[in-house]
């Protein structure tokens, strides 16, 4: 190949400073490479030659050969327009512009063949087409002509100074002359043949230029396979190096600490999906390399005794072990759990948070380095230097999106040697997206919940039906259970909040009156102390209702709690609902949950509430979630980068991105170091992209 594509695109005939300047600022093209992998956002199918008398009065854009026999200006000011007439063997249509009248009269020619294209209106008893798309037909037999014409995706700015559509084509027509069509090819012929993918080259000519649908649809099946491929490569081979190079400890035994619990104390039978997550997690531990699992399970599903568990068996091999939560309510709520189990076995448990005194953090700080302490549960606190282990050998941290790689990164040199990692999330992550993020690390799910769990009611109501709502939850507070009523919480309107969080509790202050009825509220104006207080009178019963902002979306654990009532749900996104409904159903008894919203709603918002009525399948609605927002908003910011995809869409095409997970996974099980002969093109292409990170963005 004669033409290095990283040549910058300056240098490409037919472009020059200007345009090269607008290509850079406008779509981020600057090499030759980048303008290759600018694909075609649609196709207009030019396979087709209409006759005038068979246009239909639809807004198809149509193609029709004919003549211009006369032209001329018509109407005044700003209603001036051109209009030529343009007749075939069977009828006459009308050409129209609005604008740029003096330079298209001087190139069009009368009498001449033209092919002509684009969008017919049908006015005053005829046809015409507004800016149609002009060229000789002589021009047009000539052109690198491919019969569906590509899209390009474009700005105002790019059209505004003359980069039409028209001119992105001749640009790339331009690059394929100058390449000779010739591109290095990226994939082994092992895989091309066993998936039947066309070659590098013929997949981008028809990408750009197909000659046929059937040929498009190869194209694009090729190039999204080799896209989604080499993310899943580079996943794949993070994780193995991952497993080289960190040594774990060997946690051999499973001792007296995990069989005692296991044979006496265990509260509950445990579910398959638990039992399958925890013999991942222990070979995990029992192998030589560092464990690092992420462990995904609905709220509710016992994600908690599986990481007790694992607890105990770094316990038994001698090593100490810490659990980090995003928030002190949380490190509370799990101390909690923890410490009835820990005490039946005689293990010594404490808690760090930022209201823990100094002269019990003292105490803290001894007992770990000497060893006495063998678990310790906290919130960022257990990052501070002063915390040092004796040896720490497994790390747990609940809802790892909250915390940032560099303090995850603090906890693993507390030791010589990195402990086992196990992040916990009760936010269900699409399978798509797990892939394509956490690919590096080892995925567990538990997909069931315990049993003797009752699936929560959700129904969505009106406004209107308020009074019926208010005598449900009357009927619920007899029956001795406790009420949620959620507002949201939108940052930019923080005043608008306040006021409508203020409102409802007013309005239900008036229908709850005290003394029979108690209610707590709990909004982000409070001081910690204050919110505490409020959470502790509704945790011990004391009172019936809580009135809150989303500040209860994580953790509070209130078995007694049988009803969620979420206030204009239409303002909150799928997760956050799925969330917020996982407050309640931690009981016995039957729970509900009431979308109350307003009766104007979007067509989105229609699909949330839906979706919620429909499933408490934290999967199936992460899924919903994921079509309706699009990868980059759920998985944050921080991450939403690693998903910057040319070609491919982990949504549309998540079949294509589950086969190359496997093939990654394959070729680098018979060959990790990629030498051998039949994989130098992956280990070449692999290198390249690690080496030119601005073309192939998407390198986390």
């Amino acid at each position: 190949m004669n033409t290095n594509l990283q040549t910058p695109i300056d240098y490409l005939k037919g472009i020059g400073p200007n345009r090269a300047d607008l290509l850079r600022k406008e779509l981020g093209i600057y090499t030759y490479q980048d303008l290759i992998n600018l694909f075609p956002n649609r196709y207009i199918d030019r396979t087709h030659y209409y006759t005038i008398n068979q246009l239909q009065r639809n807004s198809a854009d149509v193609q029709v050969i004919g003549v211009i026999t006369s032209l001329q200006t018509i109407g005044e000011g700003r209603s001036k327009r051109l209009v030529a007439t343009f007749k075939d063997d069977t009828g006459i249509l009308d050409l129209v512009w609005f604008r740029g009248h003096k330079w298209i009269r001087e190139s069009l020619k009368l009498n001449k063949p033209y092919v002509i294209f684009g969008k017919t209106n049908w006015f005053n008893g005829k046809f015409n087409m507004p800016h149609p798309d002009m060229e000789l037909l002589e021009d047009h037999k000539k052109n690198l002509q491919s019969v569906m014409q590509p899209v390009y995706p474009s700005t105002e700015k790019l059209s505004n100074k003359g980069i039409t559509n028209r001119v992105m084509i001749k640009i790339m027509q331009q690059l394929f002359l100058e390449t000779n069509g010739k591109f290095i090819e990226t994939l082994s012929d092992n895989l091309k043949n066993e998936l039947k993918l066309i070659n590098k080259s013929d997949a981008l000519f028809n990408v750009h230029f197909p000659k046929t649908q059937e040929l498009l649809a190869k194209a694009q099946y090729r190039l999204k396979f080799e896209e989604l491929f080499y993310i899943q490569l580079q996943l794949v081979i993070k994780n193995l190096i991952h497993k080289s190079k960190i040594k774990g400890y060997p946690f051999n035994n499973v001792g007296t600490y995990f069989n005692t619990f296991y044979k006496s104390h265990l509260p509950f039978e445990l579910t398959n999906a638990q039992k399958r997550v925890l013999k991942e997690i222990r070979a995990d531990l029992g192998s030589n390399a560092q464990m690092n699992r992420l462990l995904q399970g609905d709220v509710g599903s016992g994600k908690t005794i599986v990481a007790f568990m694992s607890i105990l068996m770094a316990l038994d091999n001698g090593f100490q072990a810490c659990l980090m939560a995003p928030t002190e309510i949380l490190s509370v709520q799990h101390y909690n759990g923890l410490l009835e189990w820990s005490n039946k076995l005689n293990i010594s448990i404490s808690i760090l948070t930022g209201s823990t005194k100094t002269s019990e953090r003292r105490i803290i700080h001894e007992s770990l380095e000497n060893g006495e302490l063998h678990i310790l549960i906290g919130t960022h606190a257990l990052l501070e230097n002063k915390v040092k282990f004796k040896n720490l050998g497994l790390a747990i941290i609940d809802e790892q999106h909250r915390f940032g790689v560099a303090q995850r990164s603090k906890l693993w040199h507390k030791n010589e040697s990195p402990p086992h990692v196990l992040v916990m999330t009760a936010t269900p992550i699409p399978r798509t997206l797990a892939m394509s993020v956490y690919g590096d690390l080892d995925i567990s799910i538990i997909d069931e919940l315990p049993p003797g769990r009752k699936s929560i009611k959700t129904v969505h109501r009106y406004d209107k039906n308020r009074l019926n709502v208010f005598k449900f939850i009357r009927d619920e507070i007899k029956k001795g259970r406790q009420i949620y009523i959620v507002y949201p919480l939108i940052q930019e309107s923080a005043a608008m909040d306040y006021k409508d969080l203020m409102d409802g509790y007013e309005s239900i202050s008036r229908d709850f009156p005290m003394p029979d009825y108690q209610i707590s509220i709990v909004h982000g104006k409070m001081k910690p102390a204050d919110k505490d207080f409020e959470m502790q009178r509704f945790i011990k019963g004391e009172t019936q209702i809580m009135v809150a902002t989303t500040v209860i979306e994580v953790g509070v654990n209130v078995p007694n709690a049988s009803v969620m009532i979420i206030e204009s749900a239409e303002r909150f996104g799928l997760s956050q609902l799925h969330q917020l409904r996982g407050r309640v159903g931690r009981g016995a008894e039957q729970s509900y949950c009431i979308l109350m919203t307003s009766q104007k709603l979007s067509s989105d918002s229609k699909t949330r509430l839906e979706t919620m009525v429909k499933t408490n399948d934290g999967f199936e609605i992460a899924e919903v979630d994921l079509k309706l927002r699009g990868p980059g908003d759920i998985m944050g910011t921080q991450q939403s980068g690693v998903l910057n995809l040319k070609i491919a869409d982990i949504i549309k095409d998540k079949d294509i991105l589950q086969l190359a997970r496997f093939h990654a996974k394959q070729v680098l099980n018979k060959d990790p170091n990629l030498s051998k002969d039949e994989n130098q093109v992956l280990l070449y292409t692999y290198k390249q992209l690690s080496k030119y990170k601005n073309i192939w963005n998407y390198i986390s």
